[in-house]
């Protein structure tokens, strides 16, 4: 296909027409919303706890924080590294820059990605389906507002998308691949880029393409074989540990496995209150949904249009629900399906309510609660 025949990439905007109702947000008013939906948690988060002290405690903060310490000192001695390490490349150069301390630069980094993300999810799937993305995952707010990888990994991931519609291939290929060094399984937006420009004949812009990413991934590696003694330290993070699974899938579990083995598995091997099973469940389910809704005849036509994207979606949802470490893969799928949002959302358009005033209660409402979540699990933690 040659790029006369090619889809022109524009906004989200021409592909949501047919299904937006008039009441749909302006893409203006849905950073507001997000902005709304920042405020409404942190005046949750203080009426509650009453101090920012939860950004280092949340979820995987402490940790990167820990990157982030080592980076900036350049000292990597005893250093355990748990996860990729493009965040805390990132928390490090913000905090040198603008001379914050790293926790402020970690939430800041959350934050404005957060808004790049929605932002261009809009610009790729139109606003009802951003204003979904944006404000119905209570793991995407908390990730978003308290501090996590997920927004960086989405708003590289996304530009990368965006990019390649354009035909910037250096810059897709230079944004997918940082995207990895954040999130792994980003890797995907890749291997789709690389597919669709082999089969296009697109010989020098593969290159391209793959050139960009080797060298991006060689810069990754270096330090950690030179420091570590180990080039593939942040993967091999991931399964020198026992997260559920021994005795069942080898001496610590395998990473992958069979498709819901992990969740059913998990589910019966880890009882969870059944509101937290509730909740789980209904992700998994609106996953599903949108799964189905993927053969009908208006996303195949935009899976056409842009093969690339629709590769990546496939194989990245393939990798969450064949997730097989016992202990996450039920209890995680709301914070593993993040990436996979926009698309599953895009799938179900022509189902959900496009009147921005839902949306509006949306970035209130589940703002409030998950920060009610946060702080319980806090509590929860601080009395065990």
């Amino acid at each position: 296909m040659n790029k006369k025949e090619r889809p022109d990439g524009e906004s989200g905007v021409d592909m949501e027409r047919n299904h937006r109702g008039r009441h749909a947000p302006s893409e203006r008013e849905l950073l507001i919303l997000v902005a709304v939906s920042l405020v409404t948690l942190w005046i949750t988060a203080f009426v509650l706890h009453g101090s920012a002290g939860l950004v280092r405690k949340y979820g995987d903060n402490d940790a990167y924080l820990k990157v982030t310490s080592a980076i900036l000192r350049w000292d990597f001695n005893r250093l355990d590294v748990q996860h990729f390490m493009g965040y805390p490349y990132c928390i490090a150069l913000i905090s040198r820059v603008l001379h914050l301390p790293a926790a402020v630069a970690l939430w800041l980094v959350a934050v404005v990605s957060a808004f790049v993300s929605t932002w261009l999810v809009a610009r790729l799937f139109g606003t009802t389906v951003a204003g979904y993305f944006a404000f119905t995952n209570f793991s995407w707010l908390q990730a978003a507002f308290v501090g996590g990888s997920e927004p960086l990994a989405m708003a590289l991931g996304l530009g990368a998308l965006a990019a390649f519609r354009r035909d910037r291939i250096f810059l897709a290929a230079s944004l997918g691949s940082l995207a990895v060094t954040v999130r792994p399984l980003m890797i995907f937006i890749l291997v789709g880029i690389g597919l669709v420009l082999l089969v296009r004949k697109q010989f020098a812009d593969f290159l391209i393409a793959l050139g960009t990413g080797l060298a991006i991934g060689t810069l990754y590696v270096l330090p950690l074989a030179i420091y570590l003694g180990d080039l593939l330290q942040t993967v091999h993070s991931y399964t020198r540990r026992d997260y559920g699974g021994a005795g069942i899938a080898g001496p610590h579990g395998q990473l992958f496995g069979w498709p819901f083995h992990g969740i059913v598995a998990g589910t019966i091997a880890y009882p969870a209150p059944w509101t937290n099973l509730v909740l789980s469940f209904f992700w998994i389910g609106l996953v599903l949904a949108g799964v189905a809704m993927m053969f009908s005849r208006r996303f195949r036509e935009y899976a056409q249009s842009h093969a690339n994207e629709a590769i990546f979606c496939g194989l990245y949802l393939f990798a969450t629900f064949s997730y097989d470490y016992l202990i996450w893969a039920r209890s995680n799928f709301i914070r593993f399906a993040i990436p996979a949002l926009p698309f599953v959302f895009y799938a179900l358009l022509p189902f959900l309510p496009k009147d921005r005033r839902i949306l509006w209660v949306l970035s209130i409402v589940s703002a409030v609660l998950a920060m009610f979540s946060v702080v319980g699990v806090r509590n929860v933690m601080g009395h065990g």
